[in-house]
């Protein structure tokens, strides 16, 4: 019972904390800064009222939620099966890996000019941007799985003549997929990350988009109104990463 009781109290205490430190800080801004008031969690919740009890904010919610999932889509599509060539192939390896590390550590935002040049405005660059920004931890956590894999599994299958489809399928891809979750969940916190500025690039519906449009029109209040629904949106998408991680680790 304490126990439990724990697992709700601390949170609710945490959140509370991060409220009152919100509240003490907008006021002293005020201070200082009159215009600083909008951002106070009073009338920021007040918008974020009316905005959940609309139409419109769940209308971009829901562009931005598409465009995490096409850019995830991508991103397992080419990170895995990288991933899995890189395992099981030393020379791949060995040929690949500067190169790849050379290019996870460009900020994926570095190439917006040149996503904008060769695919021009809307969704397309959008979706190149986070696939390219999340496909490197699922590339390296498939990479690591399978180069923790049971040997012994690799020479039972030899041992029976599987293809090397059967032994991907049946033997390397059952036995890595922990790594692959794994790396899908790291993979979602970075899109979600990338994904406002990312909609700040020539698209007109998103969250990113509803941020630089709450900025023009000076309706402060929405616009941390949008931040705080930003960040419970992506709470939940984590949470959800989280409990399949966790469902397919007890299956």
């Amino acid at each position: 019972m304490e126990t439990r009781l724990r697992r709700f109290v601390l949170p609710l205490a945490g959140v509370a904390l991060v409220a009152v430190l919100w509240w003490a800080g907008s006021l002293l801004l005020t201070r200082r800064t009159p215009i600083a008031a909008a951002f106070a969690p009073l009338p920021s919740l007040e918008a974020l009222w009316h905005l959940v009890a609309g139409a419109d904010i769940w209308h971009h919610a829901w562009l931005s939620l598409k465009r995490v999932a096409v850019g995830l889509l991508l991103a397992v599509a080419v990170g895995v099966p990288l991933g899995i060539l890189t395992g099981v192939w030393r020379l791949f390896a060995q040929a690949t890996t500067p190169v790849f590390q050379f290019l996870r550590m460009i900020s994926p935002l570095s190439w917006m000019p040149i996503a904008v040049m060769v695919l021009g405005v809307g969704d397309a660059p959008v979706y190149f941007l986070l696939a390219f920004a999340a496909v490197w931890p699922i590339l390296l956590n498939t990479s690591a799985g399978v180069a923790q894999l049971d040997p012994h599994w690799l020479l039972l299958a030899r041992s029976i003549c599987a293809t090397r489809r059967e032994t991907v399928l049946r033997v390397i891809l059952p036995g890595i997929t922990a790594h692959i979750l794994t790396g899908v969940r790291t993979a979602i916190g970075i899109l979600w990350i990338v994904l406002v500025p990312a909609e700040m690039l020539g698209v007109s519906a998103g969250l990113g988009y509803f941020i630089l449009d709450t900025r023009d029109r000076l309706a402060y209040s929405e616009l941390m109104a949008a931040i705080v629904l930003i960040g419970a949106l992506g709470y939940l998408l984590d949470h959800c990463a989280r409990w399949l991680h966790a469902r397919w680790l007890h299956a």
